[in-house]
């Protein structure tokens, strides 16, 4: 079984020698305390305040998180949202935004009182408050980013937490911040990823690696196949497709703790390429946070483009390129990190030039069981990842 692991443990070596500098060179920015928050959170009213004394309109000033133009790229840290970015005016006295300036105040206000009090809630805890004035969750969870970006405080240290989407499973066990011991060992069903990740301490893992697959149905579909025994020790996580910030915590708290590799498992199209490249290199909605969420480490092991040719995958399993997934295609390979990914940058185009792509499912059409019984296994063993 050691022969198994011989490639993933050189991979790690390789991977080691930039840790200690890394962690030397990290900013934390999860070093603000609930005193700062509260500090910061009343220099806005304050600010409101004095507007209202002169008799003018009081307006707050949120940075401009959907701009590539704000974003610039580290390769070691990511997508990071660069100082002096455009910004987005919140006017009270603008019939377009005034609702939305009344929102932030309200939330500001519920999270002035959690920091406070020392107390959590949900965002949609939040949400249910006023469902009249904010409509809908998703105006909720922009404002509350939008709010973590303002005033430049991780989204966990307002006190708001995030119901996650994401399930984990294999050699892992932990402690949540309330006591409770988790153990992800169950080889049937996964583990939920937890809401607050950042409270987890004494993480236990023999792990050799870290799986992070795109889909749900492809999880489980490897938990059926008992995939964490066949390739033990090992963890696999999922983000059901685009991950939410809790799914992306847990893979880097696995990085940053056990220091082993970590590879993706997606679809061999745009959109499972962009998935991979969140977990990676982060996302511009979220570059304010790119140095608790990113994890640059991330290897590509598949389904790379170049094995539909490879392994012969059948021609009736494989799907042409829609003219959205072309578009898609072109924006991906204009992005600012595929310059110093050449062998991605290759396989992108080889997906452009044959205008097919393949879900991983359709390595079923080979076998039943060939993705955890040889593409997988073979993957690992002989280092087929990029």
């Amino acid at each position: 079984m050691s022969e198994q692991f011989i490639e993933i443990d050189k991979l790690r070596v390789e991977l080691l020698k930039n840790v200690d500098r890394k962690i030397h060179t990290q900013h934390n920015h999860d070093e603000v305390s609930s005193q700062e928050v509260l500090i910061r959170i009343e220099k806005v009213i304050l600010k409101i305040v004095t507007s209202l004394s002169k008799h003018e309109a009081p307006v707050l000033v949120l940075p401009n998180r959907s701009s590539w133009s704000n974003v610039s790229f580290d390769k070691s840290v990511g997508l990071q949202m660069t100082l002096g970015c455009s910004v987005t005016m919140v006017r009270s006295d603008c019939s377009s935004t005034v609702t939305k300036f009344g929102q932030i105040l309200k939330i500001l206000s519920s999270i002035y009182k959690l920091v406070q009090s020392n107390a959590y809630a949900t965002k949609r805890d939040i949400y249910y408050n006023n469902t009249q004035l904010f409509g809908s969750q998703r105006t909720v969870d922009s404002i509350v980013d939008d709010i973590s970006c303002m005033l430049k405080v991780p989204r966990r240290r307002l006190h708001v937490l995030a119901t996650s989407k994401g399930f984990i499973s294999g050699d892992l066990c932990y402690l949540e911040e309330d006591g409770t011991r988790v153990n992800c060992h169950s080889s049937s069903s996964a583990t939920p990823v937890s809401s607050n990740v950042v409270g987890i301490t004494n993480i236990v893992s023999s792990a050799k690696f870290v799986l992070i697959v795109e889909k749900d149905a492809t999880f489980q579909r490897l938990l059926d196949d008992d995939i964490c025994s066949k390739l033990s020790p090992c963890i696999m996580i999922t983000g059901k497709g685009v991950p939410d910030v809790n799914s992306r915590l847990m893979v880097r708290k696995l990085w940053d703790t056990l220091h082993v590799p970590v590879f993706a498992l997606v679809d061999a199209d745009p959109h499972g390429v962009e998935i991979m490249s969140i977990y990676k290199y982060g996302s511009v909605a979220m570059s304010f946070e790119a140095h608790n969420l990113t994890v640059p480490s991330v290897m590509w092991l598949g389904l790379l483009p170049s094995d539909l040719q490879r392994l012969r995958v059948p021609e009736e399993s494989l799907i042409p390129l829609t003219q959205r997934d072309k578009s898609k295609l072109t924006s991906l390979l204009k992005r600012p990190y595929l310059a110093c990914q050449p062998i991605w940058y290759k396989e992108i185009e080889i997906m452009q030039q044959s205008e097919m792509k393949a879900e991983i499912q359709s390595l079923a059409s080979i076998a039943p069981d060939f993705l955890s019984r040889v593409y997988l296994p073979n993957k690992l063993r002989y280092g087929g990842w990029i």
